[in-house]
């Protein structure tokens, strides 16, 4: 089986809340390779939006994402374009 992975940063204001998690899980749901993502040394399953929630990661926090199988490469790419978009966030202080 094909391996794959990435390390990011998440650059959008607010981190890892419900909205990204959900973009993040529907993304990796989109592939069969089974995908991890690895915050300081808690790794998670990227296609459960809680297991997303409780990296609790903060505006700055590097993700290590992995994924071994077919579509691995493809799965790596997509879900590194979705944190590097910063999930469609406008940060805008009030």
């Amino acid at each position: 089986m094909a391996k794959a992975e990435a390390r990011v940063v998440l650059s959008n204001k607010m981190g890892l809340h419900a909205r990204p998690s959900t973009q993040i899980a529907t993304t990796a749901g989109r592939f069969a390779a089974e995908i991890q993502i690895t915050k300081d040394e808690m790794e998670i399953d990227a296609k459960s939006v809680l297991e997303l929630l409780m990296l609790a990661a903060e505006c700055g926090s590097e993700l290590h994402i992995t994924a071994d199988g077919d579509d691995a490469a493809e799965a790596v790419l997509a879900l590194v374009a979705v944190v590097e978009s910063r999930f469609g966030e406008i940060d805008v202080d009030a």
